[in-house]
């Protein structure tokens, strides 16, 4: 079942689809600077870094224009409120990846040798839940049926996540060579890169809403 304003205004998808494009992108962009950071290649982070940023300006940009065009056409007076939510429920993943990559770059954590794999592990899973949340999206606007296949995916890999931070979390207060202070800077961050997949699973529990509205 498609969403009727894409039956009504066609251009509207081309738009939702390219905010979407932008998130995965954004999600690509991520995992390879993370990798690129714990192996101490700077210059190619800070690459990514730059994409990033710009992939989250188009973002934000195509946004507006949804926004604008959702508004100024009256288009769907009765789902507008729900699709300008979803646009900006969906808007808070890129901006967490554009927060997460300055922070790596203004605080430059010393992640030790023995926590990298769990570290690029913890991303790859925020960055799937992500991924399926943007999947959820799609299907909300052009087959509703699909959509709770997607979701589902989200809590799996939010699950996955709590697995790894916890684990992680827990092998760095138990390392007794470092300060205290060391690890507080490393559990903030496990912390913070757990939160990917937490905000993603945020937006299925409010997606799960539209669709139940959807179907009254």
């Amino acid at each position: 079942m498609e969403l009727d304003i894409f039956k009504r205004k066609p251009g509207i998808e081309t738009q939702i689809d390219e905010f979407l494009n932008r998130i995965s992108e954004a999600g690509l962009i991520f995992k390879g600077a993370i990798v690129d950071y714990l192996k101490g290649d700077l210059e190619t982070f800070e690459h990514k870094r730059d994409r990033l940023h710009e992939a989250e300006r188009q973002g934000d940009a195509l946004r507006r224009e949804l926004e604008r065009m959702l508004y100024t056409k009256t288009l769907i007076p009765e789902s507008r409120g729900d699709v300008l939510e979803l646009i900006e429920n969906m808007d808070t993943l890129l901006d967490h990846y554009k927060s997460a990559m300055w922070r790596i770059d203004i605080e430059q954590p010393q992640i030790c040798d023995e926590f990298h794999e769990d570290f690029k592990e913890l991303v790859a899973y925020g960055v799937e839940a992500v991924e399926s949340a943007v999947c959820a999206c799609r299907a909300f606007f052009r087959n509703i049926d699909t959509a709770s296949t997607h979701m589902d995916k989200v809590i799996y890999w939010e699950k996955k996540s709590d697995v790894v931070s916890t684990r992680l979390q827990r092998a760095i207060f138990r390392r007794e060579d470092l300060r205290l202070s060391h690890k507080r800077h490393l559990r903030d961050f496990v912390r913070f890169m757990e939160k990917i997949a937490d905000e993603a699973e945020d937006v299925i529990d409010r997606l799960s809403i539209y669709i139940i509205k959807r179907a009254l």
